[in-house]
């Protein structure tokens, strides 16, 4: 922001104007009457692509609220300021055991590398202040996994809250510049037990990192988790619900969302027989391709995201839903070109061989590979183990099932493995999953985020037996298994270039030569009636080089003149403006009388001196005005100065 200040003139004797230009940007609220609501449960979710996010949050009275956003380097004392900008919020009433009601707002228009802050109330009765940044939209990036935090599930609420704390703030310490949480699903025990959303929710790391859920079976029995966690481009049509209801006491829908060069598709996997009412694995398979074939052109990667692990090596491997979804999705997933599946359900990490078509895509793809290459169809399914400590499943023995399809028989490179698993492991340690998005490759790492010791429920409160870590071989931070995945480009070559952001241009003016006062001279008599006097502002220089060509205006207004303790108002000050040299599509604005000539408010009220349109031509201008000032009669004598503000609004 610059601030250049010279004076321009007018008196009822010597008139004088003193000139100040600032560069600003939008408009104020008025303020409203305080609302009584308390606001809890805040939120950030992610938005329909890396230009959105979307806030969610409870509050205790049913009243219209909003999402208050400003640039943090905008914020003064932590005030925010009047070009703020704010987003309606919609909800309804919760459910009679959550109480209340519930808010969400879309924040859209996010610039990159912006740190922003943030705020939901109305005016009167804000929560807290929250912050969050944006990169570039363009580049690499990283995303964090987190497997079932499943809040409560240990018995002890705090010590489960303790747990995923420490991972949140063990991974985003490790990882500051993640550009989103990804959930596994199983947010809580219970599905409507709000002492535990409010412990899941207790970080301050969920309004700082935008979390894109996942419905989990612990969280699908009531409503609380739509009412927790608004997504983005959700279909919540009746095939997406267990029980084909959505208006029931349950939660569903699948949707999407484009975060870089990534396609993000969720599904609610609660929703897999048609016998319980809802479309079942069919109606997942159909939005899945709906969407891939709409949008799977817009971006370089394909990432599935659901609850139930359908290639996992724990308590659930041989459950016959988990089973069920082993036929049906794998061959679909192969046709559609996913890379990369992400799932939760049995609290333990394995990481599975290419999968196509529901077998091994390679047999001779080697355990624990470092580089996997997937070729047409090759797919990699990926378990997280337990975020929070709360509950761990250890891992069971593979069967004589079989070796495809839904069988769960050993590997024959690794018999203690199930046939589909290059790698699985279990120690009852915290982890959470890094996923590095690279233009030419996907690397996928397992680390740990706690040790056997403390905050860890599970060994704390001896829900499990054994905790197999030890702390100076595998600290927190530590791999537990890494590899890359390498894209398949077909038959043909591929060339790949990256073109660097542009150089993005400038807006700015200046005041053309020597800023001076503008000395209006000794204003004229009128009979008694009115005093006038007349000149110039000093030219202003408007450039405009951006590559965005977006639309630009400087305005101005002035403040009552002043000699000691006498005055008289702005609004006798009136201009013509002028374009002194064309350039940079400008245009002129309109004429402003005196409020003598017309009663109105003059110049002590915004005006426009010039103007150009989105998609106007590069340059620089030279804006002008001639000023025009008629003072009431009854004036007393002396030497008068006001200040001119010329704001420059930039699109």
């Amino acid at each position: 922001m610059q601030h250049r200040t010279s004076r321009v003139a007018a008196a009822a004797t010597a008139a004088l104007v003193g000139l100040a230009v600032a560069l600003g940007t939008g408009l104020g609220s008025p303020a409203a009457a305080a609302d009584p609501a308390a606001l809890t449960g805040v939120i950030l979710g992610v938005g329909a692509n890396e230009s959105q996010r979307i806030v969610t949050w409870y509050s205790s009275a049913d009243t219209a609220q909003k999402v208050q956003l400003a640039p943090t380097a905008s914020l003064v004392a932590g005030d925010f300021p009047a070009s703020a900008a704010t987003f309606a919020a919609i909800g309804g009433a919760n459910i009679a055991t959550s109480g209340g009601f519930n808010r969400h707002a879309t924040i859209t228009g996010l610039q990159e590398h912006t740190a922003y802050s943030y705020r939901v109330g109305t005016d009167g009765n804000w929560s807290s202040t929250y912050a969050f940044k944006t990169q570039d939209f363009e580049d690499d990036y990283d995303f964090l996994f987190y497997g079932d935090p499943q809040i409560g599930s240990s018995g002890d609420l705090a010590r489960d809250q303790a747990g995923w704390v420490d991972t949140l703030d063990v991974s985003l310490a490790a990882n500051p510049n993640a550009e989103l949480l990804v959930s596994g699903g199983d947010q809580v025990e219970t599905a409507n037990t709000e002492s535990q959303w409010n412990a899941f929710l207790a970080s301050d790391k969920l309004r700082q990192y935008p979390w894109a859920a996942t419905i989990g079976n612990h969280d699908v029995g009531g409503k609380a988790y739509e009412q927790h966690l608004f997504t983005p481009n959700t279909d919540r049509s009746a095939g997406y619900y267990a029980n084909g209801q959505p208006a029931s006491n349950t939660s569903g829908g699948d949707y999407w969302y484009i975060y870089k060069d990534v396609l993000f598709i969720d599904l609610n996997s609660n929703s897999y027989a048609t016998s319980q009412g809802g479309g079942g694995d069919a109606a997942h398979l159909a939005y899945v391709t709906d969407v891939i074939n709409q949008h799977g052109a817009e971006a370089k990667w394909k990432v599935l995201v659901y609850h139930h692990a359908i290639y996992s090596p724990a308590d659930h491997a041989k459950d016959g839903d988990n089973k069920a979804r082993r036929v049906d999705f794998p061959t679909a997933f192969s046709n559609l070109g996913v890379d990369l599946v992400l799932q939760g359900h049995d609290h333990s990490y394995s990481r599975s061989y290419l999968i196509k078509n529901g077998q091994k895509a390679d047999a001779d793809e080697q355990p624990g590979a470092a580089d996997v290459y997937p070729g047409p169809g090759g797919v990699l399914y990926v378990t997280g183990n337990s975020a929070s400590g709360s509950k761990y499943y250890d891992i069971t023995t593979p069967d004589n099932s079989g070796t495809s399809g839904a069988g769960n028989g050993a590997d024959p490179l690794n018999p203690s493995n199930y046939w589909y698993n290059s790698v699985q492991n279990q120690e009852h340690v915290r982890s959470y999953v890094k996923v590095e998005v690279r233009g030419d490759r996907l690397v996928v790492q397992n680390l740990r985020s706690g040790t056997c010791a403390a905050p860890n429920a599970a060994v704390e409160l001896g829900k499990v037996a054994w905790c197999n870590n030890t702390t100076a071989n595998q600290p927190v931070g530590s791999v537990v298994d890494k590899v890359t995945v390498h894209p398949y480009h077909g038959d043909g070559q591929q060339v790949q270039v990256n073109v660097p952001t542009g150089a993005p241009g400038e807006f700015g003016w200046t005041i053309d030569g020597y800023n001076g006062l503008v000395d209006l001279g000794t204003a004229q008599d009128h009979n008694g009636d009115y005093f006038q006097a007349s000149g110039h502002i000093n030219p202003i220089v408007v450039s405009d080089s951006r590559r965005s060509l977006a639309p630009w205006s400087i305005s101005a207004s002035v403040s009552d003149f002043r000699d000691g303790g006498k005055a008289f108002s702005g609004a006798y000050l009136g201009w013509t403006p002028k374009i002194l040299a064309p350039g940079a599509g400008a245009q002129v604005s309109g004429v402003v009388a005196s409020a003598w000539d017309d009663q109105g408010g003059g110049l002590s009220v915004s005006r426009g001196l010039g103007w150009a349109d989105q998609g106007h031509p590069k340059g620089t201008a030279q804006l002008g005005a001639d000023l025009d000032l008629k003072i009431p009669g009854t004036a007393e004598k002396g030497d008068y100065r006001a200040t001119l503000t010329i704001t420059a609004l930039s699109g």
